[in-house]
């Protein structure tokens, strides 16, 4: 059964962020904990912190300092939509963040998206107003098994470069 999400994490970001990673929308796990990621299985801090070298950041506090000590940002393509628990693929009235309203406040100049829907909804809402191409990265979810850690760690590289 389909619930309808509004967004209520605030995007990390501060005046040395130069990249920015976007989800589609925080799973139950993330709203929960209030923050990005945070789901126990969802790879996406072993493979920045594979990346970068360094142990996975544990709690939010750890992970918003390791964000922003790599100049990156985060943040989601949606504001609200109505979706089934964390499927991407149930989506639907998707609204999207103001993610060119961001891009003005920074000095980010790249932008990555963690997985496809993440891409589709960032190309059909945002891309047009900030005229910033994104990268789309592998989905770090355990629904994407078939990927291996190190594998995600290899295309998150991309983030450092």
């Amino acid at each position: 059964m389909k619930t309808t999400i509004v967004h209520t994490i605030d995007p990390v970001f501060d005046a040395n962020s130069r990249v920015l990673i976007l989800g589609t929308m925080p799973s139950p796990k993330s709203r929960e904990a209030g923050f990005y990621y945070m789901h126990p299985q969802n790879r996406f801090w072993p493979a920045l912190a594979g990346v970068f070298g360094e142990p996975v950041p544990m709690g939010r506090e750890e992970r918003r300092a390791f964000a922003l000590r790599h100049g990156i940002a985060l943040w989601d393509v949606l504001q609200s939509c109505d979706i089934e628990g964390a499927s991407d693929a149930s989506i639907a009235n998707a609204v999207p963040n103001d993610i060119a309203g961001l891009l003005e406040k920074t000095h980010i100049a790249r932008v990555f998206t963690t997985g496809a829907t993440a891409f589709k909804y960032y190309k059909k809402f945002a891309e047009p107003q900030t005229g910033v191409s994104a990268v789309p990265l592998p989905s770090p979810s355990a629904a994407n098994a078939r990927m291996r850690l190190d594998a995600l760690i290899a295309a998150y590289r991309a983030v450092a470069e």
